[in-house]
């Protein structure tokens, strides 16, 4: 008779607990990976929305002054400083450091910085929907007008700043800020100075 030996050829207990652990911290570790890519997308596409809010603000004072040297411009009375009209009129009530709106369809800017923008049925943001079907977004605008020596009448030019925040929730890369609150996570701001060329 010969003498065999026993060959082990299965997992041991101590293989197999190191396996699975192992293979754990794999899964972990990818589940992590994606939760953090989501929560990196979302941000992104946040700080995207918020950039463009913040273009439009600026396009907003910027047909604002325009409309306005139209209406300078087709004055019936040759001396424009006759006319009832500034470059600035509509404008200068955002020269207060709370700032104001304007969406859009504004001709004027209008009080007030704390108001969420809605979502209307056709893709445009907006503070008031006169559609019941708009849907409030996240997303804040402020817009603040700086003039010349604080004298919005007579300044020759004056600086826009625009400012979109957003409502975010905590995260494993941030904290949640509170309701409005402008932090570098969350906000967007843009400056540019507007002349009176005309």
């Amino acid at each position: 008779m010969k003498n065999s030996k026993f060959k082990n050829k299965g997992f041991t207990i101590i293989e197999l607990v190191i396996s699975i652990f192992v293979l754990s911290i794999g899964v972990i570790g990818t589940f992590s990976a994606f939760s953090l890519v989501f929560i990196l997308t979302s941000n992104t596409a946040d700080q995207l929305t918020a950039t463009y809010l913040a273009q439009e603000g600026m396009e907003i004072v910027r047909n604002i002054r325009d409309n306005n040297w139209l209406k300078i411009d087709t004055c019936p009375d040759p001396d424009p400083d006759a006319c009832s009209y500034k470059w600035t009129a509509g404008l200068d009530i955002c020269a207060a450091d709370k700032g104001c709106q304007a969406d859009y369809s504004s001709t004027s800017m209008f009080g007030g910085s704390g108001d969420y923008l809605y979502l209307n049925d056709k893709g445009f943001y907006a503070y008031n929907p006169a559609n019941p079907d708009s849907k409030e977004t996240k997303f804040k605008r402020k817009i603040i007008i700086k003039c010349e020596n604080d004298d919005c009448e007579n300044a020759h030019f004056f600086e826009v700043i625009t400012q979109v925040s957003w409502k975010q929730k905590a995260s494993i890369i941030n904290a949640g800020v509170a309701d409005g609150e402008c932090t570098a996570s969350n906000c967007v701001i843009t400056e540019e100075t507007l002349y009176n060329w005309y």
